[in-house]
């Protein structure tokens, strides 16, 4: 995860698809991460350094080798700030992080200390656009989302604990690096189709990587994840490779927005790479529970056959509902469905006027697909993906 992205600010130079300029705040924001995005490496390990030297005992909150955690929180924070004029996604991001920081067992009290660091860092290393008017708007910004975050995970210590264990109580491996893990909570656990939860394995205590839920939620309360084994993805590769029944993981609280509108009549395009064909399961199973009859339209891209690792579940989906119909997209010699990349197979299918967008995978698709699914006559507005949350390591990544 970097801290800053610039295909960001591209993105959201009119907020997703309002149509109204930025806000005077916005600008300033965006004024200053431009400054500092090609120094973000030096000004995140400045804002650790000022941090732990305050108070040492926040370093007990993060794993030995901690540059990926590390990177999350502080781009968690620059990503926010920059998404602070879509009042609706910022908000539910932030009470996701409020809750989800629980976990760690941050307090309320720690946060003035993250916000006098932040600014520190950004006065060092954004110097030509920081000043007295910079620093109010980054004050208020900063004040906004920690408060945010604060009175969300106030809200949830009254009725949810900080984590679940959870037994293992089925590992499938479908390909050599995809497994589907099934558990057990030892609490009851509520989610919606579509979200995500963070994961913790025994191997490397305090390292949190997010995985979607496969699936709807069920009545016998268990919960499935597909996780792919990625280069140096310490939680992925314990689940895919050493993880087995009986063994017992932590999960964070619920998370994400990528969740069916019930106020809606359109169709659905789900776009899912890889393992973010996981939430878009989730999502045709919750159309079918609800019997509403909705047209549901499923692309799921991998880069060859045999990395459509669940589609014969989707073809017996569809084999069962007439409103589902379901498109393998395979880059690199396929044998089954369309030939090419996922953007373009949206495009040659479309147009989509009449459907809602729901995307699942790497950022860099889900950046690709935005564009493809708004050419294609989608307003971005009804457009769902869970994009902040995905560049700070959220749902299909496979981390």
């Amino acid at each position: 995860m970097t801290a800053i992205s610039a295909d960001d600010g591209a993105t959201t130079r009119r907020e997703f698809g309002s149509g109204r300029p930025p806000s005077p705040d916005a600008e300033v924001v965006r004024r200053t991460l431009a400054e500092i995005e090609p120094v973000a490496d030096e000004a995140t390990s400045y804002f650790y350094a000022l941090l732990f030297t305050y108070d040492p005992q926040l370093r007990e909150m993060f794993p030995a080798a901690m540059d990926a955690q590390r990177d999350r929180i502080f781009g968690a924070l620059l990503t926010a700030a920059e998404h602070i004029d879509d009042t609706r996604t910022l908000t539910e991001y932030l009470r996701d992080l409020g809750r989800g920081h629980r976990k760690y067992g941050t307090r309320a009290d720690q946060y003035p200390l993250v916000g006098e660091c932040l600014m520190y860092a950004l006065e060092r290393y954004a110097p030509g656009t920081w000043g007295p008017e910079a620093e109010a708007t980054w004050v208020r910004t900063y004040t906004l989302m920690s408060q945010t975050m604060i009175d969300a995970a106030a809200e949830d210590e009254m009725h949810a604990p900080p984590w679940w264990d959870a037994e293992i109580v089925s590992h499938e491996r479908r390909t050599h690096d995809v497994a589907v893990v099934t558990v057990r909570p030892d609490q009851p656990y509520s989610f919606r189709a579509g979200q995500y939860a963070s994961i913790e394995t025994p191997w490397w205590p305090r390292v949190w990587r997010s995985y979607s839920f496969a699936s709807r939620p069920r009545s016998d309360g268990l919960l499935s994840f597909h996780v792919k084994a990625v280069p140096a993805g310490w939680v992925s590769r314990s689940l895919v490779h050493r993880a087995r029944r009986g063994d017992v993981i932590r999960l964070g609280p619920p998370a994400g927005s990528m969740t069916l509108d019930n106020t809606s009549g359109r169709g659905l395009l789900c776009v899912g790479g890889s393992t973010g064909i996981a939430p878009i399961k989730a999502l045709v199973e919750d159309v079918a529970e609800r019997g509403d009859q909705r047209p549901v339209e499923v692309f799921f891209g991998a880069n060859r056959d045999a990395e459509l690792y669940d589609l014969d579940s989707f073809l017996d989906l569809e084999r069962r509902h007439r409103w589902l119909a379901v498109r393998p997209v395979v880059a690199e010699y396929a044998t089954v469905g369309f030939a090419g990349q996922l953007p373009e197979a949206v495009r040659q299918f479309g147009p989509w006027q009449e459907f809602d967008g729901y995307l699942s995978g790497p950022p860099q698709m889900i950046r690709k697909g935005v564009d493809a699914l708004v050419s294609c006559g989608i307003p971005a507005n009804r457009i769902r993906h869970d994009f902040i949350g995905t560049l700070i390591g959220s749902a299909g990544a496979g981390k």
